[in-house]
């Protein structure tokens, strides 16, 4: 009788954004994980993996895994802060020119009979729309200048990450030979 080679796995699942979902399934091969399906979701993208439980070297690859985890945040996190201060200053902003705006409205409709209030209102009214006409320019700018800052960091993150996930690889094809 012929004898069966039986292979046990471990299996995982990681719910990750859509835009996502490639890098982390790239990422995941790169410490012996196997790529069994995916499932959209609300949040995003499940991606259910599996990898052999007897996989050599698997503390090592399992403390690379989570430096990777690490890194691949991080770099999430400065790609979302190239716009975070930018968003904030335009929200605060546009909405004070909002209020100006409608607080102009106001005074030009509820005074009866009162030139220089209407006059002064209508001045008041063509600076709240500059204001917030103005708004999207400046937080391209405020953007631009963020974005400058954070590149150089996420490159670094980037090398950084490419050389956990050869690592790892490395480890993987270490058991080939």
């Amino acid at each position: 009788m012929q004898e069966k080679d039986f292979i046990t796995y471990e299996y995982r699942t990681k719910t990750v954004k859509a835009k996502d979902r490639t890098r982390v399934m790239d990422m995941s091969e790169a410490f012996g994980w196997e790529v069994t399906g995916t499932t959209p979701t609300i949040e995003g993208v499940t991606v259910s993996l599996k990898r052999d439980r007897k996989i050599k070297h698997k503390q090592e690859l399992m403390k690379l895994e989570r430096q990777a985890d690490e890194t691949f945040s991080a770099i999430n996190k400065l790609n979302s802060a190239k716009t975070l201060t930018a968003s904030v200053f335009a929200y605060i902003f546009g909405c004070i020119a909002a209020l100006i705006l409608g607080g102009v409205m106001c005074m030009t409709m509820l005074t009866e009979n009162n030139v220089p209030a209407f006059v002064g209102g209508i001045v008041l009214g063509i600076a709240g729309i500059v204001l917030c006409s103005v708004n999207y320019l400046i937080y391209k700018k405020i953007e631009e200048k963020k974005t400058v800052q954070v590149i150089p960091l996420i490159d670094d993150n980037e090398e950084k990450l490419a050389n956990i996930l050869a690592k790892g690889n490395d480890l993987l094809n270490t058991d080939l030979i």
